[in-house]
């Protein structure tokens, strides 16, 4: 069991017999009675979100979700396969699951499968990915007084703010759970 103040985001967790993941978690306190917390939560079966509102101290069934270390293969229309790097199994993940990653995935990317029982649920990507630059205008020199940045389209479709030395061709490490760049990676 899990309680409401042990919630934190990308937690699983069972309620009357749906997988939840959470994906923010706020706790208020009224100025009388007791505290509430609002959680906003992904059906990680059927894709949607919901919110929902319940006393502080409440307990849920913490679903066990295992992590596998996989592989992304390829997609073929609404399907995205990943490989166990351990058994070589192979397991198709629906793309509502891996929606939020997807300008992260190129494949032989290596992240973590997150499976309930026997069902690939989703997956979880390494902190930070290193995409290739296609597409940016040229930086110059002098145009601006102070640290200036531009936009750049990368391999997977993704576009990202960088400063203006970077050049197409370049490969950027990109954080995952932010979506910024954070450096030029090395050589």
């Amino acid at each position: 069991m899990i309680e409401t103040g042990e919630l934190r985001r990308g937690s699983t967790i069972e309620i009357d017999g749906t997988l939840y993941q959470v994906i923010e978690v706020d706790h208020i306190k009224m100025g009388r009675g007791s505290a509430q917390v609002r959680m906003k939560l992904r059906d990680i079966r059927a894709g949607h979100i919901v919110d929902k509102s319940v006393q502080a101290g409440t307990r849920f069934t913490r679903a066990r979700v295992e992590r596998q270390p996989a592989q992304y293969l390829y997609s073929e229309g609404d399907l995205y396969y990943f490989m166990n790097t351990e058994t070589f199994d192979q397991f198709p993940v629906n793309g509502s699951r891996v929606e939020e990653a997807l300008p992260y995935l190129k494949e032989n990317l290596t992240c973590n499968l997150l499976m309930y029982g026997e069902e690939a649920v989703g997956i979880e990507l390494p902190a930070a990915v290193e995409l290739a630059v296609v597409q940016t205008d040229p930086g110059l020199r002098g145009d601006t007084a102070q640290g200036g940045t531009k936009s750049a389209s990368l391999e997977t479709g993704h576009t990202v703010n960088v400063p203006l030395f970077i050049n197409t061709g370049d490969v950027l490490k990109i954080d995952t759970r932010t979506g910024q760049y954070l450096e030029r990676a090395s050589k």
